[in-house]
């Protein structure tokens, strides 16, 4: 099991769903570097698409 956080409330929990509002669980953590990453071209692109700096 891993740590989860709530999207909507911010809650930390090991559960898939936020005990105290329901709202769907993510996990906190980013994914892993890798030097070959194979889709991080389009990870930019999309970044790049929606104005995040």
């Amino acid at each position: 099991m891993r740590m989860k956080k709530c999207k909507s409330c911010g809650i930390y929990t090991l559960k898939d769903i936020c005990p105290s509002c329901g709202g769907q669980t993510v996990s906190p953590h980013p994914p892993r570097f890798s030097p070959q990453d194979p889709y991080g071209k389009y990870r930019r692109l999309l970044k790049k698409q929606a104005g995040v700096p």
